[in-house]
């Protein structure tokens, strides 16, 4: 007799796209209670226990502003508290994200200059360098930089970045997207220099999607005093004279309930433990990778393999999976997601049909999650006929389970 297929599959779904990620039930327990006022002696210390806490993860004593937005909303308020009209800023190639910046930068009226890069590779550091320095008139105000870029599965050493900028003797102001490494990766934006931090809840915070936050240092706070791009909500100096709440409009309250119970997790664990944590699973799940695809993975399309090629660059959030030719990662994530409810993340701009990207981040990076997510993994890409390298994974008709 044989086993019938559920037509939807029961339980609570895997899900692994790399933002938005998993809520801990201890965050969404801590979101749910009554509202307060924000202006209440209550929750002016939550907020500021919040604002303190997150400075720790950014590895910073500067200036931070939260907005009632998602990291787009974080990237528009760099752009528009730091510049005027017809400026140019330099935005390092990383991937789609990357585009991004860029187009947002054009649309506010800058010119931009992209530094192109190898999506697969990453920026060779001295291509900017001598970019730098051959801007001897300082044009360049600023270099835009998606420290992991989430479409590709690789990482910018942003350090490094610094370094070129020091070397080259730049003045231009240094902004990081950190939406998909902050709390999940290595970051320290006062000890790598870093001017503005973009960031948002959704991913290692652990938290809905709907809050950003950025960093500023003494510097760019100096450059925004001058700036003419016209700003209102996200008016940096507007913000800091609203005291004590320093926010335009109505606080979004309950988020900052949310934020202070991951900010409680995090630091339970300690933000070194967690580092560790996500590299280590992530090693696991590339190792994962090489396995399904053999010795000839990506070479002759045998089998899925890592899309990242440089091996020091692998990001710890978000791992990118090149799908073998005949195959596309479309049709093999609606099989994960309607036979397992494993639900995984597509292939963005170029990308799409050809990549997918497992998010391992927060409360998506654990032991338990990580291994049910390879082992539903293994089984969509059997039930989709994908090659395990030189083998053909286990066939249809032994997934009766399925």
């Amino acid at each position: 007799m044989t086993a019938q297929v559920n037509a939807k599959p029961r339980g609570r779904q895997f899900f692994n796209n790399p933002g938005p990620t998993n809520i801990p039930d201890r965050v969404l327990r801590a979101m749910d209670r009554p509202v307060m006022d924000f202006l209440a002696p209550e929750f002016l210390e939550i907020q500021r226990v919040c604002t303190a806490g997150i400075k720790r993860i950014f590895k910073t004593d500067q200036e931070l502003f939260f907005h009632a937005s998602t990291g787009h909303g974080a990237w528009e308020a760099a752009v528009a508290n730091l510049f005027s009209p017809g400026e140019l800023v330099l935005v390092i190639e990383t991937g789609y994200f990357s585009l991004g910046f860029k187009e947002l930068a054009e649309a506010m009226g800058l010119r931009v200059e992209m530094l192109p890069a190898d999506w697969r590779k990453g920026l060779v550091i001295d291509k900017l360098t001598e970019r730098l320095a051959a801007d001897k008139s300082h044009e360049i105000k600023a270099v835009l930089a998606v420290h992991n870029e989430t479409a590709t599965g690789l990482f910018l050493p942003m350090a490094d970045v610094r370094r070129a900028l020091d070397q080259a003797k730049h003045p231009a102001l240094l902004l990081a997207d950190t939406i998909s490494s902050l709390g999940s990766m290595e970051y320290k934006m006062d000890a790598w220099g870093i001017d503005v931090t973009i960031a948002g809840s959704q991913k290692g915070l652990m938290l809905p999607t709907g809050l950003a936050m950025t960093g500023v240092s003494a510097k760019a706070m100096e450059v925004a005093r001058k700036a003419k791009l016209p700003k209102y909500y996200f008016n940096w100096e507007l913000m800091a004279s609203r005291k004590p709440q320093r926010f335009n409009g109505t606080v979004p309250v309950h988020f900052f309930y949310g934020l202070q119970e991951s900010i409680k997790m995090i630091e339970e664990e300690t933000l070194e433990g967690v580092f560790a944590r996500h590299a280590r699973l992530a090693e696991a799940t590339r190792a994962c990778v090489h396995a399904w695809g053999g010795p000839t993975a990506g070479a002759d399309g045998k089998g899925p393999s890592l899309f990242g090629q440089t091996e020091d660059r692998l990001s710890n959030s978000v791992t990118t999976i090149m799908m073998p030719e005949g195959h596309t990662s479309d049709a093999m994530r609606k099989t994960a997601l309607e036979r397992f409810n494993l639900s995984l993340g597509g292939g963005l701009g170029e990308l799409a049909g050809k990549v997918f990207r497992i998010g391992l981040m927060g409360s998506s990076s654990t032991e338990e999650n990580v291994l049910r997510i390879l082992e539903a993994l293994e089984a969509a890409l059997r039930a989709a006929g994908v090659r395990k390298g030189d083998e053909v994974f286990i066939g249809e008709e032994e997934l009766l389970w399925a």
